[in-house]
């Protein structure tokens, strides 16, 4: 079940599930997974893009998106953050993995890969290549 859930509760949420990165210091918007119980079991962080060429006013990001392991937790947050992000009036919603990470949710809730021009995504020192996705809006262009 999608709910809203405080910042502050996502941002504690993250920090116990995540496996390799802090909790964003800002979203646009919050959402997160429970269980029929109320159990809190997953949460996603939304806002504008981190690089500045996808910051073109209708593009969005997942930030970051944590879970416990929750069968198709990763799917419903990630379907979910589309429809509000659609909501608020954009057309593409863009996130990222790591390229040893299959993106099996990713492709569950609609998003498909980017393919990248040589040399993009390409470690750093200290940095892991990353994967773009998106989904956006049948026929439009962001």
């Amino acid at each position: 079940m999608i709910s809203p859930v405080a910042v502050q509760t996502a941002w504690a949420f993250s920090a116990w599930t995540h496996r390799y990165l802090a909790p964003p210091a800002a979203a646009e918007f919050v959402i997160g997974v429970q269980t029929s119980d109320t159990t809190l079991v997953g949460v996603a962080f939304v806002d504008r893009p981190a690089f500045w060429a996808f910051d073109d006013g209708s593009t969005a990001e997942v930030v970051c998106l944590s879970t416990d392991g929750t069968p198709n937790a990763c799917s419903a947050l990630l379907g979910a953050a589309w429809r509000a992000a659609r909501a608020e009036g954009y057309r593409r919603l863009i996130a990222y993995t790591r390229v040893d990470e299959p993106g099996t949710s990713l492709c569950a809730a609609g998003f498909r890969l980017v393919p990248s021009p040589l040399g993009w995504g390409t470690s750093r020192s200290g940095h892991v290549a990353r994967v773009l996705w998106e989904i956006r809006v049948a026929g439009g262009r962001a």
